[in-house]
């Protein structure tokens, strides 16, 4: 049987010791998936994110294997198999997309990739020599977006990725989300239910920093999600 690509196991923290956030988190993602993680607000979504990023210190796993091996969130080789967009980032504010692709793709050990369709489908061609600081949020996402699937990591993890996309810019997004399993894995969190309904092949949902429930395949539709969250439509 196959590896899985990323398995977590006893994931715990948050951003200060002793105020974890993730209790006991475990989570196998496999090759060639879109994954949605799906949790009420506060539950924990871009925490995971974060300490996946190697940005929180606090985080600590009982087991962390990338391909079957023991790694760590901050060993190279991880790093370079993986691309975050996060739901806000004001990085690099002084450079224009196109010094920031430059260099993401240096750290990457990629060339410049080719760019001319994702620009196209996300609407972006005003705005490639624009500082990212004078970017509106919703074309800031954009470049964040047209970055990471033009590297096309073998884990692409998207936070809230739909939030701020006009409705062009959407529809374009989930066609590369739907394209992404000929190239890698897509963990992806979300608070649209079309979102979720159409491009995750799988869903997971995060309550109180733990993974409580997983559905897949049919069961991944608006009365499954509601149900998950607790949610019953009002009775007019």
């Amino acid at each position: 049987m196959r590896d899985p690509l990323l398995s977590l196991r006893g994931l715990e923290g948050g951003y200060a010791p002793g105020r974890p956030v993730l209790s006991g988190l475990s989570l196998d993602l496999w090759p060639g998936e879109v994954v949605g993680l799906l949790g009420r607000n506060g539950a924990g979504k871009t925490t995971l994110f974060r300490a996946l990023a190697g940005l929180l210190p606090h985080c600590r796993a009982q087991q962390v294997l990338w391909r079957g091996r023991p790694c760590a969130f901050r060993d190279p080789a991880f790093q370079r198999a993986r691309y975050f967009v996060f739901a806000e980032n004001p990085s690099f504010p002084y450079f224009t997309f196109s010094e920031y692709l430059a260099y993401a793709a240096a750290c990457y050990g990629q060339p410049v990739p080719e760019v001319s369709r994702l620009v196209e489908g996300f609407q972006f061609q005003p705005y490639t020599q624009v500082l990212l600081k004078d970017l509106s949020l919703g074309s800031r996402k954009k470049a964040g977006l047209i970055a990471a699937f033009a590297l096309a990591p073998s884990l692409l993890l998207l936070d809230e990725p739909a939030s701020g996309l006009d409705f062009a810019s959407t529809e374009f997004l989930y066609t590369l989300l739907q394209e992404y399993p000929q190239r890698g894995t897509v963990l992806f969190s979300s608070h649209i239910l079309e979102s979720l309904c159409r491009n995750a092949g799988r869903v997971v949902v995060l309550d109180q920093g733990s993974l409580r429930q997983t559905f897949s395949g049919g069961a991944v539709n608006p009365e499954t999600i509601r149900e998950a969250l607790g949610y019953a439509p009002p009775d007019w």
